[in-house]
């Protein structure tokens, strides 16, 4: 999750919500790790699940990533756990809960979903005050900014 954190904050200083990710094999090793990157690619899939996902299986030549691991600072929404269920991802770790969009047992639980053909371990949590915090001041800082103009801006309360 250290390494997570600062793939946060690598996002949070390109004006990104401040989300990281790393992917580790069964042995522990890290294998990629991304951060968000929606705004600067222009792309709405650049999430920083997704980044360390593609990372990963260009690491082990493969788009099956069995065994592994995918830790990340918030709850993955309901496109990044598509994506590690078709990666055959073995364990999500996550840090802060995400109860409007959160596809692990928040909102969504497609961890679990015995509809689909895999099944994801998820472990919830893990350094939670420390990324609920980096996502409350993002969002706060944000909030404040955009007081004068419209449009919406989530809220991590």
């Amino acid at each position: 999750m250290v390494q997570a954190l600062k793939e946060a904050e690598a996002a949070l200083a390109e004006d990104e919500v401040p989300v990281g990710a790393v992917v580790a094999d069964a042995g522990g090793r890290v294998l990629a790790s991304g951060h968000n990157r929606p705004r600067a690619s222009n792309d709405p899939t650049a999430h920083a699940e997704v980044i360390a996902l593609r990372g990963a299986g260009l690491a082990v030549s493969n788009y099956r990533l069995t065994g592994c691991v995918l830790v990340v600072t918030v709850e993955p929404c309901i496109m990044c756990m598509g994506a590690a269920v078709n990666a055959r991802i073995a364990c999500v770790a996550y840090g802060a809960a995400d109860p409007k969009a959160g596809a692990a047992g928040s909102l969504y639980d497609i961890a679990s979903d015995s509809r689909l053909n895999h099944r994801i371990e998820v472990v919830s949590g893990v350094r939670e005050e420390e990324c609920r915090m980096m996502m409350q001041r993002f969002f706060r800082a944000r909030r404040a900014e955009k007081a004068d103009q419209s449009g919406e801006v989530p809220k991590w309360s």
